[in-house]
């Protein structure tokens, strides 16, 4: 939304006979189909073009396939509630990237490194515990993450992402409705 008051396009959201949720409902829905479209057919070319290399050829890639399915379907668990949490985000502050750089870069990260509670408080929290195997183990914070590892159930987790997107969403869409757009001159 921030960006419809930059370029002074919100104006022409609003003046149709829709409520202001809805516009930003219709957003939401055109950011998951772009996204889909771009990021998964991605994974997909770059599985199909990188597991040959690993050595096996059609039978590697006939194993591998069970788990790009789970991962695709994971990705795009993942956009949706990143998506809803971005677009809370981008609803009720001015300037939003900051923000949601911090929260990606620095809460996620650091959050999740740490032993405790705090993580339940994270999206790849969640995620992660539906991955459905082993994550590489290349450096220090993985290392640590395997350490104290705790995950919660894939029932469990899939109820906590969809309340996540859902409650975000809705509160991005309830913003929305009771801001104030001022554009500027």
């Amino acid at each position: 939304m921030a960006d419809e008051v930059e370029v002074r396009t919100l104006t022409y959201l609003f003046t149709r006979p829709i409520p202001r949720g809805a516009v930003l409902i219709g957003k939401y829905l055109a950011y998951l189909a772009c996204t889909g479209l771009i990021v998964l057919p991605s994974v997909m070319l770059v599985f199909f073009l990188v597991m040959p290399l690993g050595g096996g050829g059609l039978r590697a890639i006939a194993r591998g396939f069970p788990d790009l399915l789970k991962d695709l379907g994971l990705l795009g668990l993942g956009l949706a509630v990143y998506g809803a949490v971005f677009a809370f985000i981008g609803a009720q502050l001015k300037r939003p990237l900051l923000v949601g750089l911090f929260f990606i870069v620095g809460w996620e990260i650091v959050v999740l490194s740490l032993p405790g509670y705090l993580k339940r408080f994270t999206v790849a929290y969640y995620l992660q515990s539906l991955v459905p195997h082993a994550m590489p183990q290349d450096n220090v914070v993985s290392a640590l993450q395997s350490f104290f590892q705790e995950s919660s159930s894939p029932a469990g987790s899939l109820l906590a992402l969809a309340v996540i997107l859902v409650v975000f969403l809705a509160l991005a869409a309830r913003a929305v409705e009771r801001r104030e757009y001022v554009l500027e001159q």
